[in-house]
């Protein structure tokens, strides 16, 4: 048998590939009323996902009112001006089982996956981010893009299962350069010379493919699933460089800005806030010019550790040494973090709300998963995880309500919308968080 030597097998899949913009619609690619491309398709659906840390103070974060006009208690004021772009939705449970509550991190695993964990390292199952791009993610150069706040690549809530994590981006300058690096085609060009070091990477890669297959034959059945991943990479990368050498259509709005000044290491709440919108802007550019469909923006980890300026304790340790104020009903200080959260995803929803696309906007086209890792932090609990959206989802889904779940599995939101994104599932979760019901209240 030839050998497959890892060396030559990892040069074949890394040796990269050229960045190809694609651009945002413009109303030349439109139907008359703006309400689907010129061809007939429709405007691409998007999926994303946006994630902040230790819940909620639930007296002041949980509206007296369900269904539309709801209140804004203290804690989600800052929400007044997205009201009627996000659904928030509270009294959903989250189900351990026979699993322990493992702090921190049961919640959102199970509401990222379905599935409750039995140890930290147990990652049970692919996040729903995952299974929503495989659906809609392969007509893009990137099947997803994850960006986090914190500086910190190991704060992410995307994963393939197993260990095999989605490392976010989180370094703004680091961002735009792979998206809009030195090798960056201008799609405007009067011509297209398909990029030759394309070419020889696409030709290497089917070399590295056939050897592959052939080692296939000889390895057991572990071996063999083992190198199915190796596959899916091979398979996304070779999906890019047919991208590449692809023609893109000319649409003149794609107008890349100069690069950002990049941004120091640290936790401080005010550079976090800026390192959150200098990623929104961008996540927003690479959507607007279809380099992806499925998106992740992380704001806070499940521990975070956030510092306010004048106060000593970071954001975790503040759940669980500060003590509750009964005047105010609050822990003031952890509140005054998750209020920053609040603001932080106003502007996220904002951002999308405000990118022109067809006759609506980006938000229009998309929906957005947005949840915590726990309700009340000091306490370690999962039940009653706050959750939001955003979007229509192509006027599918009705905005700008409150929904009390009433106990039942947080699980609900994820099977809604991947049913939303075009899943044909039955239902999504195990044992107690298992649900085929749908949250029809917000369904057109």
């Amino acid at each position: 048998m030839s050998k497959l030597s890892r060396r030559r097998f990892l040069k074949g899949t890394l040796s990269g590939g050229v960045v190809t913009l694609g651009l945002p619609l413009l109303d030349v690619f439109l139907n008359e009323n703006g309400t689907a491309l010129a061809d007939g398709l429709p405007i691409p659906m998007r999926f994303g996902t946006w994630s902040w840390g230790l819940g909620m103070s639930k007296e002041i974060f949980v509206p007296n009112k369900t269904g539309p006009d709801f209140d804004l208690p203290e804690e989600i004021a800052a929400l007044a001006p997205v009201q009627k772009h996000i659904n928030l939705f509270t009294n959903f449970h989250v189900f351990k089982d026979d699993a322990p509550n493992l702090c921190h991190h049961s919640g959102w695993v199970v509401l990222r996956s379905g599935i409750a964990p039995m140890t930290r390292e147990n990652r049970p199952g692919e996040t729903i981010d995952v299974s929503v791009a495989r659906q809609i993610g392969n007509a893009t150069r990137f099947r997803s893009l994850s960006a986090t706040a914190t500086g910190d690549v190991r704060d992410s809530f995307s994963y393939e299962g197993g260990n095999s994590v989605n490392t976010p981006e989180w370094s703004p300058l680091r961002f735009y350069n792979r998206l809009f690096g030195d090798d960056f085609q201008d799609p405007n060009a009067e011509t297209f010379t398909p990029d030759p070091r394309v070419m020889v990477r696409k030709s290497a890669l089917s070399a590295v493919q056939d050897e592959a297959k052939k080692l296939e034959k000889s390895l057991g059945a572990e071996d063999r699933a083992r190198l199915d991943q190796y596959f899916t990479g091979l398979r996304d990368l070779e999906r890019r460089f047919d991208l590449q050498l692809s023609k893109p259509d000319p649409r003149e709005a794609c107008i890349v800005n100069e690069a950002p000044a990049d941004l120091p290491s640290g936790l401080d709440a005010d550079l976090v806030s800026t390192r959150h919108r200098m990623m929104t802007d961008l996540m927003l550019m690479a959507v607007a010019c279809d380099q992806t469909r499925v998106f992740n923006i992380f704001y806070a980890s499940a521990f975070s550790a956030t510092t306010k300026l004048g106060y000593d304790k970071p954001h975790h340790t503040a759940t669980h040494e500060e003590a509750v104020d009964p005047t105010v009903r609050c822990q003031p200080n952890v509140s005054w973090y998750t209020r920053r959260a609040m603001e932080e995803w106003a502007y996220y929803v904002q951002a999308l709300a405000d990118f022109k696309e067809g006759d609506g906007s980006i938000l229009d086209n998309a929906l957005i998963y947005a949840t915590t890792d726990q309700s009340f932090a000091k306490l370690h609990a999962i039940d009653g995880i706050p959750m939001f959206s955003a979007g229509t989802a192509g006027g599918r889904v009705k905005t700008g309500l409150h929904i009390d779940g009433d106990g039942s599995p947080g699980c609900r939101l994820g099977y809604t919308a991947q049913r939303l994104m075009g899943l044909d599932i039955e239902s999504w979760g195990s044992k107690s968080n298992n649900t085929s019901s749908e949250i029809s209240e917000i369904l057109v």
